[in-house]
């Protein structure tokens, strides 16, 4: 597994390398040694609590959220199909505060996300099917929850399908700006 550098501050793409041959493939989808020396961190990678799954058709849209307090730290990976992956760095602090990068994460490249906390995380499965993995390092606190909406004109998030559906609660996430000033 190699470790790649984003253009988000301390925001990290680990690229499993499959050994193919005629039966399919075998990969490594997490190493905790690798994991804690990229973050520089011992420990790090034992520190994730929950794992989770959800599961989009395509155009569907989930996110952008985020956490208050001290945030939350996530690995992401798409287990089946694709989806286009949105990250903002909400970190008033970050010297990459407020910009956003764009990953495709997919069944074949094996790519996985590491989302330090303070960031908003969003995505739009692009495929009939997209089943996202979560490892999230801290128990959900609905009272800690952020959102964003995923159309709002403050970001302007290019997605690449039109939108077929989103949650109730992101449909009434509010602005860029209101997030801002609650930061």
């Amino acid at each position: 597994m190699r470790v790649e550098s984003t253009d988000l501050t301390d925001v990290l793409v680990l690229v499993p390398e499959p050994f193919r041959d005629e039966r399919g493939l075998f990969t490594r989808t997490f190493d905790t040694e690798i994991f804690d020396n990229a973050v520089r961190r011992p420990g790090a990678g034992a520190s994730f609590l929950q794992d989770s799954q959800s599961r989009s058709g395509a155009g569907v849209i989930r996110g952008l959220h985020g956490r208050s307090g001290r945030g939350e730290a996530k690995l992401v990976r798409c287990a089946n199909g694709a989806v286009h992956d949105v990250l903002v760095d909400i970190r008033r602090d970050s010297p990459t505060f407020g910009r956003q990068q764009a990953f495709l994460l997919d069944d074949s490249e094996f790519r996985h996300l590491y989302v330090p906390p303070g960031f908003l995380h969003g995505f739009q499965a692009l495929t009939d099917t997209a089943d996202v993995c979560y490892r999230i390092d801290r128990p959900h606190d609905p009272t800690e929850d952020l959102g964003v909406a995923y159309d709002d004109p403050g970001l302007a998030i290019d997605w690449p399908l039109p939108v077929t559906v989103v949650s109730p609660r992101d449909a009434k996430a509010g602005s860029w700006t209101q997030l801002i000033q609650q930061l």
